[in-house]
């Protein structure tokens, strides 16, 4: 087509840039005049339905302009007997630097500026122990090349953290002094533990979370976490346009609920005194490990406990040394020797089949295929039964044991050995039982072959000092809720009657052998308070690893297990020592005596708070838990958890969940093992038909009272329905 024609077409059409761009023109506001409409339509909607896309815009406005603040629990405070306040709340701080150069106030400069860095290093250094060097380098490392700031703060590790208001206080005062700026602190909840170590491995302690709330990481703080934290609340006020709360405007408020505060049966003042003793000897004797526990005989309750190695809860020193993070009394299976020979003549004594006159030739006896030693292997030769307990003669023991037959099992779990204490404290071990093995059970009649804890040994001694009932190890008081006052008392809880009172008080006669016999007592003169007799058995245990005994001077686990006075105790006193680098004869002596004698001379000036009125506790569903979780928990709450079978977890209990029982009352929870009959003298006739109810057997009474006598032996497996009970 010529140019001609392309321009006549043009012409024809009338398609010249003029035209165009008036096209153009009406073509955009056309669309501006639609587009403006349709805004307009959306804004009415908007402003008509108050919502953008599902969203409500009204919520957002007042959201814009709500604020909300979390308002801490305070937690629990734990005290020991008397009050005394052993782990508490408390403020702590951490240190930073601020660098960024806008932090001023007018023309004052507030960060910390290059020239003050070695000022402000060596503040640091006196302070908090950070090297200067360290602290300097530390400032230096937020500014970059040209000297400018390169972050807005830094920090100065784990020692800048946990700073006391003192500290913090001092840190001000020497900046203020040396006319610097710049270092500033942050605000933290902590845990104060103002007596240092102080039954570090039982109270535990507390270290704030990530959500800067406490948690309990050992312990009784650990264990009873759920009692102690409480619950947070929170504040809602409105907030201007510069997000600052405006006065007078909280549209809600949810107080926080405080934890609860537990009173445990501590009591300071000896406590303090064992930690030092514990220390004096733990410097002489240089062991591998140390236990004590001081209980009050008559009511189960531990007055003071602590081992070696320690730590201190508020510093955290000691804690990344080995072993250190154990609970001996509770989490250590361990032999535990010729203490144990106290309860295998208690068992011989009260089966009748023990006199303590008869005479045998000591040094050693064959069992099977192995040869059981005394100690001095024969060096006193001829021995009465009654020296055997004072002079710790095994081969007596033995001969004991093999007279007592299928006897001697049911008194060890009568005296509550392979049976855990349900102490709730963590990882508690439940020891362990012989096998049936003819030598291992002769072997357990003088404490090998046998594991225990710290706390089955105790709950077994307060059969032997309390006349034949035994007592559970208690560690709790009271707990008390700040919020509305209640208090839960915990009362002495029998939990066996293994042997007649008679049985008790002749054994405690012959224990004063131990330390008052001058030509059989295996610790003659070592143990004494003036004024007062005292029953004692020592115990010096091998040491099994890998299956072999350890051979040395020195590897053994030495104890002493004491009561005072012996002919009605008051205080039950275990020792152990295991593996010292040295064992001068008496050395436990220097912690027993003097700790004894301060025990007595408090005796009666303890408080009686068993008259408070029980309070009602709500019991949880346990069924399907584990049978350790639930008896733990159970007596965590003010119940008395009694387990029947040796089932891991629990079928069956003795009352509903949601209902209410009174603190202290027996929560029977049958498990999924073999049923038992547990040790029922003392019980009530209201428990016994609970108990009779969940094992479906039938029972018959005869008197009145509490039961005296049960006749299906306790601790047999369950295979006559008739049970009949004698009370009294």
């Amino acid at each position: 087509m010529s140019f001609k024609r392309i321009k006549r077409k043009i012409r024809k059409k009338n398609l010249t840039p003029m035209n165009n761009r008036k096209k153009v023109g009406i073509l955009l506001f056309a669309t501006s005049i639609g587009l403006f409409f349709l805004f307009a339509v959306r804004m009415i909607y908007v402003v008509a339905g108050g919502h953008v896309a599902g969203t409500s815009l009204k919520e957002k406005t007042e959201e814009l302009y709500r604020g909300e603040e979390v308002v801490k629990a305070k937690r629990g405070t734990i005290y020991d007997r008397n009050g005394v306040a052993i782990a508490e709340d408390a403020t702590s701080y951490s240190i930073y630097a601020i660098l960024s150069e806008s932090f001023t106030s007018g023309e004052e400069k507030l960060y910390a500026q290059k020239k003050d860095f070695s000022k402000l290093a060596t503040i640091i250094h006196d302070n908090l122990g950070i090297k200067k060097k360290a602290a300097l380098s530390r400032l230096e490392s937020g500014l970059n090349s040209e000297g400018r700031a390169k972050f807005y703060q830094v920090e100065f590790g784990s020692k800048g953290k946990n700073i006391s208001e003192e500290k913090k206080q001092k840190i001000q005062k020497d900046m203020e002094d040396a006319g610097v700026k710049g270092l500033y602190f942050a605000e933290h909840t902590d845990r104060m533990y103002p007596n240092g170590a102080f039954a570090s491995h039982f109270i535990g302690y507390a270290t704030p979370n990530e959500d800067e709330n406490l948690e309990g990481k050992m312990g009784l703080e650990a264990a009873y976490d759920d009692v102690l934290k409480g619950k947070d609340g929170k504040i809602v006020y409105q907030k201007d346009n510069t997000q600052k709360p405006l006065p007078g405007t909280v549209a809600e408020q949810k107080a926080a609920e405080d934890g609860e505060d537990i009173y445990t049966t501590l009591d300071s003042g000896l406590q303090s005194y064992l930690e030092t003793l514990m220390d004096e000897v733990d410097e002489k004797a240089k062991a591998t490990e140390m236990t004590a526990m001081l209980m009050q005989a008559k009511t189960g309750d531990i007055l003071a406990m602590s081992q070696r190695p320690t730590f201190n809860p508020e510093t955290k020193e000691g804690l990344d040394e080995e072993n250190v993070w154990r609970n001996f009394l509770v989490e250590d299976n361990f032999e535990p020797g010729s203490t144990m020979k106290v309860f295998t003549t208690a068992a011989a004594v009260n089966e009748g089949i023990f006199d303590e006159n008869e005479s045998y030739v000591s040094g050693k006896i064959k069992v099977a295929d192995a040869t059981i030693n005394d100690h001095d292997l024969g060096e006193k030769g001829v021995l009465t039964m009654r020296q055997a307990l004072s002079w710790s003669s095994n081969v007596g023991m033995v001969m004991l044991q093999e007279r007592l037959g299928n006897k001697w099992p049911e008194y060890m779990k009568q005296f509550g050995f392979g049976q855990s204490t349900y102490s709730a404290l963590p990882n508690e071990s439940k020891g362990t039982l012989p096998s049936s093995n003819i030598v291992d059970q002769a072997m357990s009649a003088y404490g090998q072959a046998i594991g225990v804890t710290n706390f089955q040994m105790m709950r077994g001694y307060t059969a032997i000092a309390n006349d034949g009932k035994m007592l559970q190890p208690h560690y709790i008081n009271k707990i008390v809720n700040p919020n509305d006052g209640k208090e839960i008392v915990t009362k002495p809880e029998v939990v066996g009657e293994p042997i007649t009172a008679e049985t008790a008080q002749t054994i405690r006669e012959y224990m004063r052998d131990v330390v008052e016999s001058q030509n059989y007592g295996s610790a003659y003169d070592q143990y004494n308070v003036p004024g007062y007799h005292i029953s004692a058995k020592t115990g010096t245990a091998q040491i099994s690893e890998n299956g072999r005994y350890l051979t040395g001077a020195t590897n053994y686990i030495y104890s002493i297990a004491l009561m005072l006075p012996s002919e009605d105790p008051e205080y039950i006193l275990y020792l152990t020592l295991k593996q010292p680098e040295h064992y001068p004869a008496g050395i436990l002596g220097e912690i027993a005596n003097p700790l004894l004698n301060r025990a007595m001379e408090f005796q009666g000036n303890e408080t009686d708070s068993s008259s408070t009125e029980d309070e009602q506790v709500t019991v949880e569903d346990y069924r399907n838990l584990k049978t350790e979780t639930a008896a733990s928990d159970a007596n965590k709450r003010g119940m008395t958890a009694v387990v029947i079978g040796d089932g891991k977890k629990i079928v069956q209990q003795s009352a509903k969940p949601g209902e209410k029982m009174m603190a202290n009352e027996r929560l029977i929870l049958l498990t999924d093992g073999k049923k038992e009959i547990p040790d029922i003298r003392g019980w009530s006739k209201a428990d016994i038909l609970k108990l009779a109810s969940l094992l479906d057997i039938e029972v018959s009474f005869k008197g009145e009272g509490y039961c005296t006598k049960q006749s299906i032996e306790p601790y047999s497996e369950l295979s006559n329905k008739k049970l009949k009970i004698t009370l009294g």
